[in-house]
């Protein structure tokens, strides 16, 4: 064939012809392939967002009807195991049958305008129902997918029972992830609406997970833990058989001791379906409170609770938080998974450095 010394721009012409969806959708298609390391799919008839970091799946943000905050769950490790709890929305044989609404990795406090928060679930009675406050899903405001890290930035609603906001929240999510290796950031923006907001000093609080049974301590005794309204919650005697978790704070305390001390971090590790696996909450300089105190149990809660100091302090400390109509507050808290060893000091103090 003769070469056309015009060939190249007939080409270039017929190139700039293309529609400019066609165009766009090719470079779309590129960005995709490029991008494809984190990938969040929205789907809105089920209520959840799913997230997968290497085409494995890594945890789905949840706003079903039938629990009352928007919620991660479940949350798996890089060795593709559990690391929440299955009750209530798919128990397991063998796990804890307690503290219903505890549920996945969540956000939320047990007195706000005195409302509880934090323990409302299905298990309260409805004629107690008007004692306990709602976090209801609004909006996904942004979803974006990097190679090195996925986002998710969404609004909800804190209400009263009869429905009335009392306050915004503005959270973003950053997904974070490699071979053995799982991270969330969680950025939280509060504004206060149309009346001035309390956060009074209440030990049920603030970032937490319930984890997954390996991570709880051993006990050989029941224990009875009372809620901020004071019911009573039995956590009973159960077959150990696996169960072999062990928490450490920033601080060098460990076990059972770290509850109600302060620490910028703390981790809790365990060894699940022969796998060592660490959890992580680190705290972040620029939070109310800073650094927190652990509500961190045995039994498989662990949380971080800035805005609780009374009880934990014995009475010496006290913070009743207040935002007046209009005015913000921001969280800000980072969740690790670590699989296949567990997480030392000099690692947690790097992840609480690179914190930003």
């Amino acid at each position: 064939m003769k070469k056309n010394r015009y060939t190249p721009f007939i080409l270039l012409a017929l190139i700039l012809a293309l529609p400019a969806g066609y165009r766009a959708g090719e470079k779309k298609s590129l960005e995709k392939t490029q991008d494809n390391r984190f990938r969040l799919v929205n789907l809105p008839d089920e209520h959840k967002v799913d997230i997968f970091i290497d085409s494995k799946y890594f945890t789905s943000y949840i706003y079903p009807d039938d629990i009352e905050k928007p919620v991660l769950y479940p949350l798996i490790s890089p060795s593709g195991v559990p690391v929440t709890r299955g009750f209530p929305l798919d128990p397991r044989p063998g796990e804890r049958v307690d503290h219903p609404h505890q549920v996945g990795l969540w956000f939320n406090y047990g007195n706000v305008n005195g409302l509880d928060f934090w323990n409302n679930s299905y298990n309260i009675p409805e004629e107690k129902k008007d004692r306990y406050g709602t976090i209801r899903h609004r909006e996904i405001r942004n979803i974006k997918s990097k190679n090195n890290h996925g986002i998710l930035e969404v609004t909800m609603d804190w209400l009263k029972p009869d429905d009335t906001p009392i306050l915004m929240e503005e959270s973003k999510f950053i997904f974070y992830g490699s071979e053995n290796y799982r991270a969330v950031d969680r950025i939280i923006k509060l504004t206060a609406m149309d009346t001035e907001v309390i956060f009074t000093d209440n030990k049920e609080g603030l970032f937490a997970i319930r984890t997954a049974r390996a991570f709880e301590s051993p006990s050989d005794q029941p224990q009875v833990f009372i809620d901020a309204n004071g019911n009573p919650t039995k956590a009973k005697v159960m077959n150990n058989e696996g169960v072999n978790g062990k928490y450490r704070s920033s601080e060098g305390i460990e076990g059972g001791d770290v509850w109600g001390t302060r620490a910028k971090w703390v981790t809790l590790s365990a060894v699940l379906d022969h796998k060592s696996i660490s959890l992580a909450i680190i705290d972040h300089p620029k939070n109310p409170g800073f650094p927190t105190y652990w509500h961190a149990r045995g039994y498989g809660l662990f949380s971080a609770n800035n805005l609780g100091q009374k009880i934990f302090s014995q009475g010496k400390e006290e913070l009743n938080f207040t935002l007046e109509p209009g005015e913000t507050v921001t969280f800000r808290y980072r969740f690790v998974i670590q699989s296949g060893h567990f997480l030392t000091d000099e690692e947690m103090e790097l992840e609480f450095g690179t914190f930003k």
